[in-house]
């Protein structure tokens, strides 16, 4: 269609570089962004994809992300890799570390990383995929501004609060898990305010913390937790991993990612476990799980993601003509 623009990963990677070095990101920050942004899109995430690349380019421009930021990597134990993003991106860091955590993970069974004064990191799920890519199941956890209320609250104090899982298995694509401690993620809002489309029951409140189904009611309010009560202590949980652990800031005390000139100053943790050293025929056996569960009928999360990606490979990417202008022009 002509509102729609096909590239290959190739070329969806050098235009998402070439457009956040224009906005004033180095090459490093550049590259660590536009291998998320495409790898969520080819990984059949739009919604954090290229068109979320957006963001990013918005937030270089005002100020809210340090596009010449340069991680600074320390060691406080063998087996703990931690990082200030010094206002940049959250990427660069975990790139930077991706190889010494691996090998921390093979040699001492499991090993963390964790980050804190980073913006928003949009695709948690990447940060696990790479590492069960590598042989290892991962936990991801992060936060951000607050966006959803806690348990017994209407008012925001915790971000979406995303936790993500992965698995590696001896055939087919990694188990897979990435989803928010919300209903629904923050950008599924945002998309109907646009087009000033209802959202479900259930999804948020207004400001006064009344149930809405008008999405410009719910951006003023807060968004609610999935399961009620327990989405909520989830979202409590991550917020430990993601900031206490990291010494980033609270939700609560996050600026915001979408207006103004400071950072959100958020947090990551990423847990990579060598489960090979616990069983080696964890790949085998978790491959046998997956596929007894199928013939259950049970849904497989990251099966499809594979299919997706093994697609985009043949067939590239296809995104919006109105983003495509986006990051050409930049």
């Amino acid at each position: 269609m002509d509102d729609m623009v096909t590239l290959t990963l190739a070329e969806a990677t050098a235009l998402c570089e070439t457009a956040c070095m224009a906005a004033g990101a180095s090459a490093l920050v550049a590259a660590s962004l536009a291998r998320s942004s495409v790898a969520a899109e080819a990984g059949g995430q739009p919604s954090v994809g290229i068109a979320h690349l957006v963001d990013y380019l918005n937030a270089l421009e005002s100020g809210r992300m340090n596009g010449q930021a340069v991680p600074a990597l320390t060691r406080p134990a063998p087996a703990l890799i931690l990082s200030d993003a010094g206002g940049g991106a959250a990427h660069p860091g975990f790139d930077m570390a991706f190889d010494d955590l691996v090998s921390a993970a093979q040699t001492f069974g499991i090993a963390l990383f964790s980050q804190r004064n980073a913006y928003t990191c949009g695709a948690l799920g990447t940060f696990a995929s790479r590492l069960a890519e590598a042989g290892l199941v991962a936990i991801a956890a992060t936060n951000g501004p607050p966006l959803l209320a806690g348990a017994g609250s209407t008012k925001p104090v915790y971000c979406t609060n995303p936790l993500a899982f992965a698995a590696p298995s001896a055939t087919g694509a990694p188990l897979f898990i990435d989803q928010a401690s919300s209903a629904t993620a923050f950008v599924n809002i945002r998309k109907a305010a646009k087009a000033g489309e209802p959202i479900p029951a259930g999804w948020a409140v207004d400001a006064d913390g009344n149930p809405t189904t008008d999405a410009a009611q719910a951006m003023k309010g807060a968004l609610l937790a999935f399961g009620g009560s327990r989405g909520a202590n989830i979202a409590l949980m991550v917020e430990v991993l993601a900031a206490g652990l990291s010494g980033a800031n609270w939700s609560l005390d996050a600026p915001s990612f979408t207006s103004g000139s400071e950072c959100p100053g958020t947090g990551l943790t990423v847990i990579a476990i060598a489960a090979r050293l616990l069983d080696p025929s964890f790949e085998a056996r978790m491959a046998a799980q997956i596929e007894r569960l199928s013939g259950y009928g049970v849904h497989i999360p990251g099966a499809a993601k594979g299919i997706a990606h093994a697609r985009s490979l043949v067939e590239g990417v296809t995104i919006s003509r109105t983003v495509f202008d986006r990051l050409s022009r930049s």
